[in-house]
Order: C-alpha cells, then sequence, then structure tokens
C-alpha cells in the first residue's frame, strides 16, 4: 500500500470516527429529550431503550476505530 492509499484509509476512518462521536452527541441529547417530554411516564422507557442500545453500539464501534487510528 502506497502513501496516498494509506491516507485515503486513515482520512476514512477519521470521518467514520467523527460520524460516530456526532451521532452518539445527537442520541444522547435526545434520551435527555425524551425524559423531559415523557416525565414519569412509562413509555419513556420503552423508546428510550432502543436508542440507549444504539448509543452502546456507536461507543463500541467507536472504540474500536479508536484503537485502529491510534486516537
Amino acid at each position: 500500500m502506497n502513501d496516498m492509499e494509506s491516507l485515503r484509509i486513515e482520512n476514512q476512518n477519521l470521518r467514520k470516527y467523527i460520524t460516530l462521536v456526532l451521532a452518539e452527541m445527537e442520541l444522547i441529547q435526545r434520551v435527555g429529550e425524551i425524559k423531559q417530554i415523557f416525565l414519569n411516564s412509562d413509555d419513556s422507557e420503552r423508546i428510550i431503550t432502543p436508542i440507549l442500545e444504539r448509543i452502546s453500539r456507536i461507543k463500541s464501534e467507536r472504540s474500536d476505530l479508536q484503537s485502529r487510528i491510534s486516537l
């Protein structure tokens, strides 16, 4: 693999990392909004659970990517 290809792959990985960080931040914000809207409601947990699962998957993917690109 030449230098140009290596830089291209590193750039792609950094872009993906940034996308994952932004997605995680947005989902965390949404969870907070949902908790405020559905205060003291059983619907809150039903709505939030899949979002929290997605946040967990994003964190795992971000962690794997972070170790690959040495951040």
